[in-house]
């Protein structure tokens, strides 16, 4: 799977979780031993930046890893077979039925269950595998399984299992050929058509669809600058100008998509990351603050009791004593 042995050499270690569902002590664990939270990559070593791995292997050599919080630079895509285990996505707790489908996107902060019974398969691909043209990186990008404009829902694959056993195998056997000119593109055709059947299992099951419109495509492109510029750039009229908009119009497209002004969205943004590093690190309210763009403590503790209702300390207290 992950380069994870490289991890243990290179980076501050985590000491094993106990054998609890609880969700505050477990971020009660990472926080005592972490100055920040772990990111994993894919193997160096692999011929293509795509991996298809067992669930049940996964677990007995690297539980220790997995059910900790950390962040990856790959998407995942985690079929449970077996089991119900409860994915925690941030600070969400996903509860899993068997023969279901979890989507992941990269740089998410997650963790698995301890629970040991849980079999299945997960495909593990990075964004410069799949995007090799610009209608593959606008379909990912505006994909329902990975984009968090929509719930993070499970798919069940109760009916259709046999399709995507059938199609997780061929991925299988192309990754067992020797590598060739050939291979990148047959598995980044047979990725592409696993998420399009996904897709349509998805919207057959409790999906409210967004329209694709002028409005939609606004916050979307909006949604691609937030997140690789909110720690330095918090004003609406700069991501304005970024989609060539007026701030009018910004304003409608955010609201009629999502019911939330652009601000909110900059806000909100802002937020999950700092309470993410506050529930999972031992840094500093200092050292958050600044590494969001906060020039003074002060201003950023002003910006977060604004928003939580609490200061930075007294939201990890809650965190960690819950």
């Amino acid at each position: 799977m992950t380069n994870l042995q490289e991890v243990k050499d290179n980076v501050l270690q985590v000491s094993k979780s106990p054998k609890s569902k609880t969700i505050s002590r477990n971020c009660s664990d990472t926080l005592k031993n972490t100055t920040d939270i772990i990111k994993y990559g894919l193997k160096r070593e692999l011929s293509v930046e795509f991996e298809i791995v067992d669930l049940a292997d996964l677990y007995t050599e690297f539980r220790d890893k997995l059910t900790v919080i950390h962040r990856t630079d790959f998407y995942h895509i985690i079929w449970f077979q077996n089991g119900s285990p409860t994915h925690l996505v941030d600070f969400n707790p996903i509860q899993i039925n068997p023969n279901s489908l979890l989507f992941l996107n990269k740089d998410i902060v997650h963790r698995f269950d301890n629970q040991t019974d849980v079999a299945g398969k997960a495909i593990l691909f990075t964004e410069r595998f799949f995007c090799s043209t610009e209608s593959n990186t606008t379909f990912l990008q505006n994909s329902i399984l990975f984009n968090d404009l929509f719930s993070n829902f499970p798919v069940s694959l109760q009916n259709n299992a046999t399709l995507f056993g059938e199609l997780l195998d061929q991925m299988q056997k192309e990754l067992n050929n020797s590598k060739d000119h050939f291979q990148a593109d047959i598995l980044q055709n047979l990725l592409h058509n696993f998420l399009l059947h996904s897709e349509r299992e998805r919207r057959t099951q409790n999906f409210s669809e967004i329209k694709k419109d002028a409005d939609f495509d606004y916050v979307m492109l909006f949604k691609k600058f937030l997140e690789e510029t909110y720690k330095n750039k918090k004003q609406v009229n700069y991501y304005a100008k970024q989609i060539n908009i007026t701030e009018k119009r910004f304003n409608q497209a955010t609201t009629k998509v999502l019911g939330k002004t652009p601000k909110e969205m900059i806000d909100d943004r802002i937020m999950l990351e700092a309470k993410r590093i506050l529930a999972h690190t031992r840094q500093s309210v200092k050292e958050i603050g600044y590494s969001l763009g906060f020039e003074e403590p002060t201003y950023f503790i002003k910006y977060f009791k604004k928003h939580a209702k609490l200061t930075p300390i007294e939201f990890r207290e809650k965190i960690v004593l819950a």
